[in-house]
């Protein structure tokens, strides 16, 4: 029984929907906590993708990239390149497997 004055919480829900979307959260709060941005850029740039409209962590992914290129940690360019890297691995790689870069490398 519960002591009188606490209220029992409702159940859970996930706070991500995707795990993907945990893992974008993840990353903006360790590149943050590195100082290869500062908190309130990241809460800037989030805001401006977010007021486009669309999937909140779609925005979080375009905030990251643009992040990434402000801060000269990897240009447009190259993030889309390394997306088409996993894009091509993912279609390389047998239904059940781990999906790894190596499978499309050298190739």
């Amino acid at each position: 029984m519960n002591p009188p004055d606490t209220v029992p919480l409702p159940a859970a829900e996930p706070v991500f929907a995707r795990p993907w979307e945990a893992k974008a959260f993840a990353l903006a709060v360790l590149l943050a906590d590195r100082g290869v941005f500062a908190w309130s850029d990241w809460a800037e740039a989030l805001g401006a993708e977010c007021a486009k409209g669309g999937p909140y962590y779609e925005a979080w992914l375009q905030a990251l990239e643009a992040m990434l290129a402000r801060s000269g940690v990897a240009s447009a360019a190259e993030v889309a390149a390394l997306a088409r890297d996993w894009e091509r691995a993912a279609e390389a790689t047998p239904h059940g497997t781990a999906i790894r870069l190596e499978n499309i490398r050298g190739a």
